[in-house]
């Protein structure tokens, strides 16, 4: 009996392992059972599935070759946390054989120490990683968009409380953000406007949408109207309102109402011709200008079909025609015939359908335009040239400083190929003084995003040019860009005008300075003579040296007079090569106690110059007389008188003294200012004054070491 009663237990057993075979094969979850020599046991179809693999490949495989395919930390804690905790988890990538990369969260039990198995678990996250992964992109993207908008965007919760607003909205009110998100909507809109509040509530609570005007007040106390488009549930429990100012739109449409009450005036006295017309072409409605304009009666006109005045024969005209019944709207110019027979070139602009259905087009008689503008054409290259030169200079650099790109004039300015440019740093191209500056303006476009100022630039040449400079951080992703100008001759022009504005103030205070000390003056000499006859002849050194100093005081008001206005001015044509042979010939005999010799260079060609002699000799005096002056010990003084062009012409005096600094050369010509132990300035103020009166103007070049030139450019007489 007994074999009878265990068939049906061990078939019983046979139905329940393959139930148990099923339920392991039917789990979602990957599951492999290892035995206590680290072979596949069992797997399921999860794991196939998971893997790629047929069953009788997975069977194979050790559980090493699955804990290769995580990453090298993983493989490292695996072995260590199963013996210490019996389990071992990890959730993150694995990368299949395949070279697909999977997001899985892997569970490894010891099932029993006896038996030494274990059992893996795979499941397959890929899909919810990637949809947290879309989540947060997309919540990324709102943020980007939220805070970038031009339009305000404000986010509140059902009791209308302010939950967020973007930088945008803030700017506009002119309100810190901590500032507004302690408000409310209803403490945002004026009382008076609280009704549309209520209507906006509303129909979020109907429609889930809504969209109006609200007038909030500004910081400043001013009214302004946004356009607002509001979503619910933007966050399940709040609301977001998409803020556009209208203010400037109101106004516009307010102005445009008020416009209608003037249009009849305007169509009626408008200088250009305005014409109303059909589909058909036929004129309903012309303007007094119009007449004019198409050479007929507006009686006549009106009526009239506007193909009367065009070549119907022509296809262009029909072009246009089609055109602006496509586009409903054109600009452009056409030949008009004129009943008289004469042809005007007239340029229209014509909307269709803006009045009652009627077409309006506005008429300019631009033949004389036409004609000068063929004129500009002619030109187009050349001015195109003159434009594209006056361009400022670009560099792009990067966070390395180094140079990534440049234009043509940043090339010129800085007098460098290129290539050449290119090749270099920011600091490089720019000369060591300069380096502690670009150190400090790094340093300012990193905390601010943008710098400005300005440096002394030295050609390769050798020529020293004065550059303002600004940068922008960003202007493309990870990209500076630095506008450079040469402003040498604009810091030249600001120095001389500095320089006139100088001689302007003293001129007119030595005008009045002048006339007051010289009436005393007289009476002092004239005493002072009288006295000296009466004295004793042991007192007479004492008369000289008040006389010495009387005629200084009187040469000084002299000069100051000269600065004022210099009086009997007679201006001739006179050869300039003679004037400063006269003055040389003035000089000569102090220039023999000083040991100084003068070297000449006439050009023979010389033309004249339309000058004052005396006045140009004065200058030509100070300047060789500073020169001898200068050379303590002796020496030559080069002077060389020759045209500079055809326009100027140029006398260069050079001495071998012991130079200046560019700070003393920039100050010369300024009143009371000297080197010398009893100098007043003036003689180079005055020499300034008279040569810019003259139309020309002095430059100085000096080296320490070497000598001074000082270089008086004149304008070549035009009077024949």
């Amino acid at each position: 009996m007994a074999p009878h009663r265990q068939l049906p237990i061990e078939q019983d057993q046979h139905e329940e392992i393959k139930q148990l075979r099923a339920i392991f094969n039917a789990v979602s979850d990957a599951i492999i059972v290892f035995d206590e020599n680290f072979c596949v046991q069992h797997v399921n179809e999860a794991a196939s599935q998971l893997f790629d693999k047929h069953y009788d490949e997975l069977v194979a495989y050790q559980l090493k070759d699955f804990l290769m395919l995580f990453p090298y930390d993983v493989i490292n804690d695996y072995y260590p946390k199963l013996v210490e905790n019996q389990k071992f988890t990890y959730k993150g990538t694995m990368s299949l054989q395949n070279g697909i990369v999977k997001y899985v969260e892997f569970t490894c039990e010891q099932r029993s120490e006896a038996s030494g198995s274990k059992i893996c678990t795979f499941r397959d996250i890929t899909a919810q990683k990637m949809v947290e992964n879309e989540r947060f992109l997309s919540q990324h993207m709102f943020m980007d968009v939220f805070n970038e908008a031009v339009d305000g965007i404000v986010i509140f919760d059902r009791a209308g409380q302010l939950i967020d607003v973007n930088p945008s909205f803030c700017d506009r009110l002119n309100f810190p953000k901590e500032y507004l998100l302690t408000k409310t909507l209803t403490e945002l809109v004026e009382p008076a406007y609280h009704y549309k509040l209520k209507k906006l509530w509303r129909l979020l609570q109907q429609q889930g949408k809504a969209s109006g005007e609200l007038p909030i007040k500004l910081k400043n106390g001013d009214i302004t109207f946004f356009e607002f488009t509001t979503t619910a549930n933007i966050y399940s429990r709040y609301y977001m309102s998409i803020m556009r100012d209208v203010t400037e739109k109101r106004r516009m449409e307010q102005k445009l109402l008020r416009s209608e009450k003037n249009f009849r005036a305007i169509f009626e006295d408008a200088i250009e011709a305005i014409l109303i017309w059909r589909h058909d072409g036929v004129i309903v409605n012309a303007n007094a200008a119009s007449s004019r304009t198409f050479e007929l009666p507006l009686e006549e006109l009106i009526g009239t079909n506007l193909q009367t005045f065009i070549n119907k024969k022509d296809r262009h005209v029909w072009k246009l025609y089609y055109q602006f019944i496509e586009q409903e709207e054109i600009r452009e110019e056409l030949t008009f015939y004129m009943p008289n027979g004469e042809e005007k070139e007239l340029e229209f602009t014509g909307k269709k359908g803006i009045i009652e259905g009627y077409h309006l087009t506005i008429f300019r008689n631009i033949s004389e335009r036409t004609k000068m503008e063929q004129e500009l054409r002619n030109n187009e290259q050349k001015f195109r040239k003159i434009f594209d030169g006056s361009i400022d200079g670009l560099i792009l650099w990067d966070g390395e400083q180094q140079i990534i790109d440049v234009n043509e004039p940043a090339c010129e300015i800085l007098e460098q190929t290129k290539e050449d440019i290119c090749s270099q740093t920011m600091e490089m191209f720019l000369s060591s003084s300069n380096f502690d500056l670009v150190i400090e303006h790094k340093a300012t476009i990193e905390s601010k995003g943008e710098g400005e100022g300005d440096i002394q630039y030295k050609t390769a040449s050798g020529k020293v040019k004065q550059i303002e400079f600004s940068t922008k951080k960003g202007i493309l992703p990870g990209l500076y860009m630095t506008i450079i100008r040469d402003v040498t001759e604009k810091k030249q022009m600001e120095e001389q005008i500095r320089k006139s504005d100088t001689l302007q103030v003293v001129g007119q205070l030595a005008a009045g300075i002048a006339h007051e000390i010289r009436n005393p003056m007289t009476a002092l000499k004239g005493f002072i003579q009288l006295l000296e006859d009466s004295m004793k002849e042991g007192h007479s050194l004492y008369f000289d040296i008040i006389t010495s100093e009387l005629q200084r005081i009187e040469s000084i008001i002299t000069e100051f007079l000269v600065l004022a206005k210099p009086q009997a001015i007679k201006f001739e044509e006179k050869s300039l090569a003679v004037i400063v042979q006269e003055t040389i010939d003035l000089l000569n005999a102090q220039a023999l106690l000083e040991n100084v010799q003068f070297e000449t260079d006439f050009d023979p060609s010389l033309s004249k110059v339309y000058c004052e002699p005396h006045q140009l000799k004065q200058v030509f005096i100070n300047v060789i007389k500073n020169a001898i002056e200068a050379m303590k010990g002796g020496g030559v003084i080069s002077i060389e008188v020759k045209h500079l062009n055809n326009r100027y012409m140029r006398v260069s005096i050079h001495d071998e003294g012991e130079g200046m600094p560019p700070e003393r050369i920039r100050k010369l010509g300024e009143p009371f200012y000297t080197t010398k132990e009893k100098g007043t300035g003036l003689g180079l103020m005055v020499s300034y004054k008279i040569v810019e009166e003259h139309k020309g103007y002095i430059e100085v070049e000096s080296e320490l070491g070497v000598g001074t030139t000082f270089h008086v450019t004149l304008p070549v007489s035009q009077v024949q």
